[in-house]
C-alpha cells in the first residue's frame, strides 16, 4: 500500500502512536538535560552527582519494565495509556516540586520509567501489534511524534529558561500531558484487546512458532542483539545528557548546539521512513548489521569538531543512525518472535534499552569528573557502536535461516 492511502487508511491508530511517542518526550533525556545547568545549580550537584542520580532512577525503571511492560499483552492501548500518561504528569509534577537532592531520584525513575519506558512500549507494541504486513511503515510514522518531540521541545525550552522558573514548565508539562488523555482515548476508541488482535492477525517468528518470554531469554539470538540495543541507548542519551557541558567543552554557546538538533531530527526522520520502507521488502534482517555504523563515524567526527559545521555533520550521521534502529528494533522482535507474546518480549528489550540509557550518563558523567571530557570519549564510544554491531551481525545472519519465510 502506498504511503498517502496507507495513512488515510489508519489515521486514528498511526496518529495515537505518534502522540503517545511525542508525549515519551517528557520522560526523555534530551528533554530533562536540558534542566541540568539549574537542577545542579539549585541542589549544588557536580557532574559525577546528577549522572549517579540519573543513573539511580533509570536502572530502578528498567527494572520495574521487566514486569509492567507485560501489561500491553492484556490490556488496550487506549486504557494503559491513560493510566500511564497520568503517572507521566504526576512525574512531572514532583520534579516541579522536588524538595531537595535526596528527592531526585524518586523523581527520575516516575519520569524515566512512564515517559522513556511505559509510553513508548505501548506505542511501538501496538504498532508492531496492529500492522502486519505493513509494520515498517506503521513503526516509523508513529515514532515521528518522538523525533517531532526530539527535534523542537529542547529549542523551545531553552529560550523560556530565560524568561520563566524552570519549576513552573515543569508544572506546564504535566497540565499538557492530562490534556492528552481525552484525545488519545477518542483516537482509539475502536480499538480491539491485544488478545483478539494476536487470535485474528497471528504473525510467528523462527521456526513458524510465536515464541514465549522465558524462551526468547533462553535463545542466543536475544542477547546477541542486546548490546545493539544497549548502545545506542546509553551514549545517544549520554550525548544528549551531557549536551550543556559539550557546549562549554567546545566553546559554543549552547543554544547553537541546540539549533543543530533538527538536523538530527529530520535525518531520523528520513531514516525512519526509508527504514521502514525496507523493512516492509526485504525484513529486519538484512539491515540491521549497518545501522549503528553511520553513528559510530558520527561520534568520531564530532570528537574532533571544533566548529558547528562539522559538529553538523556528525549529529546527522548520529541521527541516520537513530532513525534507521528505532524503526528496525521494534520490528525485529515482532519478526524473529512472533507477536502473540509480544508485549513480554518487548518489555525485555525495552529494560534492556532503559538500563543503556542508565549506564551512558552515569558512566559518561563519572569520567567527566575523573578529568575525560566528553569529546575526548567519543572514540572509544564509537568503538563500543562497532563491536555492537559485529555481534548483531552475527546473529541475525544465522537466525534468518530459521524465519518462516527465510529462502
Amino acid at each position: 500500500m502506498d504511503l498517502l492511502p496507507f495513512l488515510r487508511a489508519n489515521a486514528p491508530f498511526l496518529a495515537a502512536g505518534a502522540l503517545l511517542a511525542f508525549c515519551s518526550s517528557f520522560g526523555q533525556t534530551y528533554l530533562i538535560s536540558v534542566f541540568a545547568g539549574e537542577i545542579r545549580a539549585e541542589f549544588g550537584l557536580s557532574h559525577g552527582d546528577w549522572g549517579g542520580i540519573y543513573t539511580l532512577g533509570t536502572t530502578a525503571s528498567a527494572v520495574a519494565m521487566i514486569w509492567a511492560g507485560i501489561a500491553t499483552d492484556h490490556f488496550r492501548a487506549r486504557t494503559l495509556g491513560a493510566v500511564v500518561l497520568a503517572g507521566l504528569a504526576f512525574a512531572c509534577l514532583m520534579m516541579a516540586l522536588a524538595p531537595g537532592a535526596w528527592a531526585l531520584p524518586f523523581v527520575i525513575f516516575a519520569l524515566r520509567f512512564a515517559g522513556q519506558g511505559m509510553t513508548t512500549h505501548i506505542a511501538v507494541v501496538a504498532m508492531a501489534r496492529w500492522f502486519v504486513a505493513s509494520r515498517g511503515k506503521a513503526i516509523s510514522v508513529a515514532l515521528m511524534g518522538f523525533a517531532v518531540g526530539e527535534a523542537f521541545l529542547p529549542l523551545a525550552i531553552v529560550p523560556l529558561l530565560g524568561i520563566a522558573p524552570w519549576r513552573m514548565l515543569w508544572v506546564g508539562f504535566a497540565v499538557f500531558l492530562l490534556l492528552v488523555i481525552p484525545v488519545l482515548s477518542r483516537l482509539l476508541r475502536l480499538e480491539r484487546t491485544p488478545q483478539s488482535v494476536a487470535e485474528e492477525s497471528p504473525a510467528s517468528g523462527m521456526r513458524g512458532r510465536h515464541w514465549r518470554r522465558p524462551e526468547a531469554l533462553r535463545h542466543w539470538l536475544f542477547w546477541l542483539v542486546v548490546p545493539s540495543i544497549m548502545a545506542p541507548s546509553a551514549f545517544g542519551t549520554a550525548f544528549f545528557f551531557q549536551q550543556v557541558h559539550l557546549a562549554e567543552t567546545k566553546g559554543w554557546a549552547h543554544i547553537e548546539l541546540v539549533s543543530l538538533f533538527p538536523l538530527f531530527t529530520g535525518t531520523a526522520i528520513a531514516a525512519m521512513l526509508v527504514s521502514g520502507w525496507l523493512i516492509d521488502r526485504v525484513g529486519s534482517a538484512r539491515l540491521m548489521p549497518f545501522a549503528q555504523l553511520p553513528v559510530a563515524v558520527g561520534f568520531i567526527v564530532l570528537g574532533m569538531a571544533e566548529g558547528l559545521p562539522l559538529a553538523a555533520a556528525g549529529i546527522v550521521l548520529m541521527g541516520l543512525s537513530q532513525g534507521a534502529l528505532s524503526t528496525l528494533s521494534s520490528a525485529f522482535w515482532a519478526e524473529f518472535y512472533g507477536t502473540r507474546y509480544l508485549g513480554g518480549i518487548k518489555a525485555l528489550a525495552t529494560a534492556a534499552m532503559v538500563l543503556g540509557s542508565a549506564i551512558g550518563p552515569g558512566l559518561t558523567g563519572a569520567l567527566i569528573d575523573f578529568g575525560i571530557d566528553f569529546e575526548d570519549q567519543m572514540v572509544g564510544i564509537a568503538g563500543v557502536y562497532a563491536g555492537a554491531a559485529l555481534l548483531v551481525a552475527v546473529g541475525v545472519t544465522r537466525a534468518r535461516r530459521l524465519l518462516p519465510f527465510a529462502a
